[in-house]
């Protein structure tokens, strides 16, 4: 039986490369994968899920509003899906989160999401809020804060390098722009 799965992390923890080499088992064993990503997030180019370790494939966009189960659909009707992966899943809206339990349960096609917990401000992104709730599988990817703890919170950095306590909850950024820390320095920053 198919299963939908939640791979979350702070940044930097290898989502994309962990997808990236999810598809490509598949791919090598001779089966389909459909690999999708945020259109909001174009650091590499529009349709395009790339890691930092140099390596990338082509994908699908996704934008507010698009029906992926009915996408998902379509792409079916041309040829045979063994997976299906998601990177930036926390830019998914509640009904598509909603959209791809139809397609693990009606199509039985594993759907593999990764994506971020939580903001800048310690808060969930709706994705990753209904992806914790609904998904079979939730997977933690583990990455460190400068000091050797695991870091599962992130700050938003100012043009200056200093966290950042306001602003929209979406900002698309690299390493320059947001750091991977420790709840501890997390609260010394925004919270204390």
């Amino acid at each position: 039986m198919a299963q939908l799965y939640f791979y979350y992390s702070a940044m930097n923890a290898g989502k994309s490369t962990s997808l990236l080499q999810s598809s490509y088992n598949y791919r090598e064993r001779g089966m389909n994968t459909l690999v999708m990503t945020a259109s909001i997030d174009d650091r590499y180019g529009i349709g395009k899920v790339a890691s930092r370790i140099g390596i990338e494939t082509e994908a699908h966009v996704f934008s507010d509003g698009d029906n992926l189960a009915y996408f998902i659909e379509k792409q079916l009707a041309e040829q045979k899906l063994h997976c299906i992966l998601i990177d930036e899943s926390q830019f998914l809206s509640k009904e598509q989160v909603k959209q791809l339990t139809h397609v693990v349960d009606n199509f039985d096609i594993p759907v593999l999401c990764y994506g971020l917990k939580t903001d800048f401000q310690g808060e969930l992104f709706t994705g990753s809020q209904y992806l914790l709730a609904w998904a079979d599988k939730l997977v933690e990817l583990k990455t460190i804060c400068h000091c050797g703890r695991k870091a599962n919170m992130v700050l938003r950095l100012d043009g200056n390098g200093k966290p950042m306590r306001d602003g929209e909850q979406v900002a698309i950024g690299g390493n320059e722009s947001y750091e991977s820390v420790c709840r501890k320095h997390f609260r010394e920053f925004l919270w204390d």
